[in-house]
């Protein structure tokens, strides 16, 4: 079997997890595909194409014409502003004997307009940071409605910054000075979730964590799962919250890997080689509560040397 990841930028861990869930399932290659030929995961895939920009008239003959000759049978898109699209497409894929790792385009615009998410959430009963328009006590904190990473997101200390925010359009919540976690949910294609962990957002840096510490955590477990089952989700996704006591507070899903995805892997959820096994049709049983508790991850850089004619110097 044969995967593509878009997008592939720098997440060279998820190439490496894909590579190693196809190693231990029967082989198949990983091809990385990005716009830019400076994109570091490109060269640690195992084949790599460049292709146009996902809103330009030739991507999708270019997209096609690369699954063909790369035989793929599984796409995994990585970046916000492709999941819609592809989403949108899923029916197009599925005429090519393809299966593309996304959501419904309704529940991806759900989960990506943090207002209709938000609102989601009082309707199905789970809590929120509070919703605040003009008149509360600062701080307070402004997120764009719709947006990636950490652009555009901040603490508002002062007056003329909660009125700046509300002539952009922001969401103005509640600060919260409370733990912050990611929790990583795999959801079957039949709707089952297998696994659940919660991780520890130690150190963040633009809007990914680079310090992380799994956390055994019933009530996480068990709201994230209660979420994923509302919403509908599907394959690899990454939940937002906070702790606050034992409530969970949820302020955004991200049905996609996130950039810290690779600790919940080392810590007991393979979730490339449950995508694998699933599209083989072999069994992909429940783990749930079934991880390292407390395991750490410490993300850093590596180096990657490109010769003038696109070589790699090892």
């Amino acid at each position: 079997m044969n995967i593509l990841i878009t997008s592939a930028s720098r997440k060279v861990s998820l190439v490496r997890a894909f590579q190693r869930a196809l190693s231990k399932e029967g082989g198949g290659k990983v091809v990385a595909a990005d716009i830019s030929a400076r994109a570091a995961a490109l060269y640690l895939a195992d084949d790599y194409v460049l292709l146009p920009r996902q809103d330009a008239p030739t991507f999708w003959p270019e997209m096609e014409n690369v699954c063909v000759q790369h035989e793929i049978k599984l796409v995994i898109p990585t970046r916000d502003g492709e999941l819609l699209p592809f989403a949108r497409h899923r029916s197009w894929f599925a005429k090519r004997d393809l299966v593309v790792m996304t959501a419904t385009p309704e529940v991806i615009a759900l989960c990506q307009d943090k207002m209709d998410f938000a609102q989601f959430c009082r309707r199905h009963a789970f809590e929120i940071p509070l919703l605040y328009a003009e008149g509360a006590h600062l701080p307070l904190f402004g997120r764009p409605r719709v947006g990636a990473g950490a652009r555009g997101v901040g603490r508002i200390d002062t007056t003329d910054d909660l009125a700046a925010a509300l002539r952009l359009g922001k969401i103005i919540q509640e600060y919260v000075d409370l733990p912050e976690y990611t929790i990583d949910v795999y959801v079957k294609l039949d709707g089952t979730v297998v696994s659940a962990i919660p991780r520890r957002r130690v150190q963040v840096m633009g809007g990914e964590s680079f310090i992380g510490v799994t956390h055994k955590h019933s009530g996480l477990i068990g709201e994230a799962i209660r979420l994923s089952r509302a919403l509908g989700l599907v394959g690899h996704n990454t939940i937002q919250c906070f702790l606050d006591g034992d409530a969970v507070k949820f302020f955004e899903v991200n049905p996609r890997y996130g950039g810290g995805a690779a600790l919940g892997i080392a810590a007991g959820a393979p979730t490339p080689r449950y995508l694998v096994r699933e599209l083989q049709h072999k069994m992909v049983p429940s783990r749930i509560g079934q991880f390292t508790d407390g395991l750490a991850m410490l993300r850093y850089t590596e180096d990657i040397f490109l010769r003038p004619g696109g070589e790699v110097q090892w």
